[in-house]
């Protein structure tokens, strides 16, 4: 099973960390990243440019609304990701876990849903 693995960030738990921590996890995210892929369970990984650079596109009734960053007002920011191959829900938490930034905001993990088996479901 494939799984997308959702990195938010919280600038304000970023900023609060020692001088030096954060490239140090960085440093052991990429290294462990390596890990992963060479053991087959990391696909992809990127990570995201801050949301200040964004621009969210929305069409209602034929008529497009471009706006700055995201929608949502959160303190948390998707800030990454990872596309994983797991094989259960739990072993893909295990992987998010390994990564050290749900102490500077939250993991999410997404089960990937077969786009095979939709496209066949609607005739596509």
């Amino acid at each position: 099973m494939k799984f997308l693995v959702m990195i938010y960030s919280d600038d304000q738990l970023l900023d609060e960390l020692p001088a030096g921590q954060f490239d140090h996890m960085m440093r052991g995210c990429l290294t462990h990243a390596d890990e992963l892929k060479a053991e087959g369970c990391l696909i992809a990984s990127q990570q995201l440019e801050h949301p200040v650079t964004a621009r969210s596109v929305r069409v209602r009734d034929g008529k497009t609304t471009v706006f700055d960053g995201p929608f949502a007002e959160t303190k948390e920011y998707l800030a990454g990701f990872n596309l994983i191959e797991a094989a259960d829900m739990d072993e893909a938490v295990r992987v998010a876990q390994s990564f050290p930034w749900s102490r500077t905001g939250c993991i999410e993990v997404r089960p990937i849903r077969d786009m095979d088996a939709v496209r066949q479901r609607v005739g596509g």
